[in-house]
């Protein structure tokens, strides 16, 4: 990888955020921040400003004008929503035929770029939950990486192992097994996230905090370190309890959605044990 790496950031959300921390922390020049809000904009440059001791380390904060974005940066990583990638990656092309971008999604191809002809193109997927309030320790993050030409492969994978320092951590992917580890990864941490959710609505109805779930929830996780996940399954449905799935269900009576959840899950936890 080049000496000085230009990087500039298209999106200043939760992604964005983690990854242009991360990247400046290992002493690479993230220059500019682009984002719709110029609030979200300039609050992470400042971070950025902060995280460098050179107080001559400057990084731009840019918004909703793709015109002053700079055209000589070695890398663009567009971190925006789905919804809105192809928009954006339009409105960036021009004036930047040539230059390398790479997108941080999941389950979105290359193709919005190569379809409106922009041919150095690529994906830089880091496959880990992000928060602006925490930050993440990359050492452990598993990045997946695509790109169109095999030189600019090099330099995302080489950046990305400057990230995580554990090779066994960066993947060579396709789009179809991208496409499927983020329907995993929805399954294992968006829908778990949601049950906790749901989980401290239970609890917060009879005056009791979610923090009374905490150990549990830290043991479940743990076991998974060292139990295949259908083996690590406990609880009511697995041991047949229908007495006690029944008054879980009664509980939930005005609640028909949560009654439904509850049922798909509990016949799906049978379903698999009987595989």
């Amino acid at each position: 990888m080049k000496d000085h790496l230009k990087i500039v950031m298209i999106g200043a959300g939760r992604v964005a955020t983690n990854l242009a921390r991360e990247f400046v922390s290992q002493g690479l020049d993230v220059a500019e921040v682009w984002s719709h809000s110029r609030e979200s904009a300039e609050g992470l440059a400042e971070q950025l400003r902060a995280s460098v001791p050179d107080d001559t380390y400057d990084c731009r904060a840019l918004w909703d004008n793709f015109e002053q974005v700079c055209c000589d940066a070695d890398l663009y990583i567009v971190a925006v929503k789905d919804a809105v990638l192809s928009d954006v990656v339009q409105s960036l092309h021009d004036g930047r035929e040539n230059a390398l971008m790479v997108h941080t999604a999941g389950s979105m191809s290359t193709s919005v770029f190569t379809d409106i002809g922009h041919s150095r193109c690529g994906v830089f997927y880091p496959m880990q939950t992000f928060s602006k309030e925490r930050a993440v320790d990359f050492t452990r993050v598993h990045l997946f990486i695509e790109a169109t030409q095999r030189g600019d492969e090099i330099l995302l994978n080489e950046l990305a192992c400057l990230l995580t320092r554990n090779v066994g951590f960066v993947h060579s992917s396709t789009p179809a097994l991208r496409r499927r580890l983020h329907l995993a990864a929805v399954f294992a941490c968006n829908f778990l996230n949601h049950c906790c959710t749901i989980s401290t609505d239970i609890l917060e109805s009879a005056g009791l905090d979610f923090s009374a779930l905490l150990p549990l929830v830290d043991e479940t996780v743990a076991k998974l370190h060292v139990l295949p996940a259908r083996e690590a399954q406990t609880g009511p449905a697995v041991r047949g309890d229908d007495n006690v799935i029944g008054m879980h269900l009664a509980m939930l009576t005005g609640r028909r959605d949560l009654q439904k959840i509850y049922s798909l899950l509990t016949k799906s936890i049978q379903d698999y044990d009987k595989l």
